[in-house]
């Protein structure tokens, strides 16, 4: 309720969360960080094709795009476009495909395929609705809202299926591969507990987001995409080690 709570506390305006400083500048190292990972993975997929390179390599795309649009949403205030883009890579579509990637990793290619189809169809839709869908408020002028979009059939009814299949794929494969791994290739299990980690500080965000709490939501997509990249590296890197003679 807005009111006299809201009042005596700076960081509230309107009932929506107002970011910091601090979180502006998380937002600045989160975005500079998963740009740095994207282009590390694009080169690495240049140099050799494999599909769960090009899995990972959009979701860390998309975890940059989120995570720059949410830095110029904080230092220049909100926009149709730049709340669209936030909620579309940030909230809809990365976690799918990073869980997409993991899914070639350790589930195979003919696994990674039928996924692909999949989140194919998922994607088109949720880019029309996103991208097509009105707002049933106005944008606020800071903070990070998370009620743009009414409820119901629409983006956040994606979003929530989205995060929430890509978690769970992700924390699935990540399971069995500490399992499957954890004598024969300590690697591959360390890589895929970091990914593990990474998954949970992303869905972590994405509750307290939904539940109005802006301020670790920059925090949470900075962990998200560092521990992710950093199990990918791990875990491809021993894979590519087991290959060579």
């Amino acid at each position: 309720m807005v009111g006299a709570d809201t009042a005596s506390d700076p960081t509230m305006r309107g009932g929506l969360i107002l970011a910091s400083g601090m979180d502006s500048w998380i937002s600045f190292f989160a975005g500079a960080a998963a740009t740095v990972f994207a282009v590390d993975l694009w080169i690495n997929y240049a140099r050799k094709p494999r599909p769960h390179v090009l899995a990972y390599g959009i979701g860390i795309t998309m975890f940059a795009l989120a995570t720059w649009a949410l830095f110029g949403a904080m230092v220049m205030g909100w926009n149709p476009f730049l709340y669209r883009v936030f909620f579309l890579f940030g909230a809809v579509l990365n976690i799918p495909y990073l869980a997409l990637g993991s899914m070639f990793l350790v589930g195979g290619k003919r696994a990674g395929h039928i996924m692909t189809v999949l989140l194919g169809a998922f994607s088109a839709i949720a880019i029309t609705l996103v991208s097509t869908v009105g707002f049933q408020r106005e944008l606020p002028e800071g903070g990070i809202p998370h009620d743009i979009f009414a409820s119901g059939f629409g983006p956040r009814m994606f979003a929530a299926i989205g995060g929430g299949m890509g978690a769970t794929i992700l924390i699935v494969l990540a399971l069995v591969s500490i399992i499957r791994f954890r004598k024969t290739a300590p690697r591959v299990m360390w890589g895929s507990l970091l990914i593990l980690l990474g998954t949970l500080a992303a869905s972590a965000g994405g509750t307290n987001l939904a539940l109005g709490e802006a301020s670790t939501f920059a925090l949470s997509l900075f962990l998200a995409a560092t521990l992710i990249f950093a199990g990918y590296k791990v875990a491809s890197g021993a894979r590519r080690a087991a290959k060579t003679p």
